[in-house]
């Protein structure tokens, strides 16, 4: 299993980092047997799993049996957790107890979006024991203040503030960060500056490692195609197909057959 030092030290040797996102044990044990390097936890699981338009429906409680699911069925892989909407924005004592129950779940890392106001949690979490990782660009959690799910950092101005604040988590004690849809040509730039890993979606192929929602690679949801995206599978077509293909043979009487009978 990787540990946040094997990451560093992946980028040194420009090694790509492959991270994926799951939410449940039977995912997890494929996974497991996989050659991803991460799995991600994400608070994407309020898309995917729930149902809910937004992120921020999600509590710190169904974060934590999430993870746990996946620790369950990948113990060979490191294991990152999200950091759930307004978790982390309230006092110490709440912020660390929250962070304290995901990776008792079973998180070997938490990972949390902005940087401002939340740069002496990540110094404290980290003398804690606790691994951050950062996440800048587009982060959903904001998705009302940023006005929707749009690319991030295409103005100048806000391509200075995104490498400052890169910096700033970088020097708080992230062992890494996830950029999200920002052009390619400054998600390069950040990559290259800085000394941590740079996880990209939707930021082009000059970082240090990529992302993808693993229900979305594996093409479960065919309305959704953003430019980013990549499907490897047409997973909605062909479990439909399977599942209809039961369905008529229970119809037909061709399931089950005596050989899946009992005697």
């Amino acid at each position: 299993m990787l540990t946040a030092i094997d990451l560093i030290n992946r980028k040194k040797a420009k090694n790509k980092i492959t991270m994926i996102t799951c939410y449940d044990f039977t995912f997890a044990q494929i996974i497991n047997a996989s050659n991803v390097d991460i799995i991600l936890v994400g608070d994407s699981a309020a898309h995917v799993m729930h149902g809910h338009s937004s992120t921020l429906k999600i509590n710190t409680e169904v974060m934590a049996l999430h993870i746990s699911s996946v620790q369950r069925g990948a113990p060979k892989k490191m294991i990152v957790g999200d950091m759930p909407f307004l978790s982390y924005r309230k006092s110490l004592t709440t912020n660390m107890t929250n962070m304290e129950k995901l990776m008792k779940a079973g998180a070997h890392a938490l990972k949390l979006e902005g940087a401002d106001g939340n740069l002496q949690l990540i110094q404290h979490a980290q003398q804690s024991g606790i691994p951050i990782m950062g996440h800048l660009g587009l982060t959903p959690q904001s998705v009302h203040t940023l006005g929707g799910y749009k690319v991030q950092g295409r103005e100048s101005q806000a391509q200075k503030l995104l490498k400052e604040q890169c910096l700033q988590l970088q020097d708080a004690g992230c062992f890494s960060l996830v950029l999200e849809c920002v052009p390619h040509t400054i998600a390069k730039e950040i990559s290259q500056e800085l000394e941590i890993p740079v996880i990209g979606i939707g930021a082009g192929p000059d970082v240090d490692g990529q992302v993808l929602v693993l229900q979305d690679m594996l093409g479960m949801n065919p309305g959704f195609q953003p430019q980013f995206l990549r499907k490897y599978l047409n997973g909605h077509d062909l479990i439909l197909k399977a599942i209809n293909q039961y369905q008529h043979d229970v119809v037909q009487e061709k399931f089950p057959n005596i050989s899946e009978s009992y005697t």
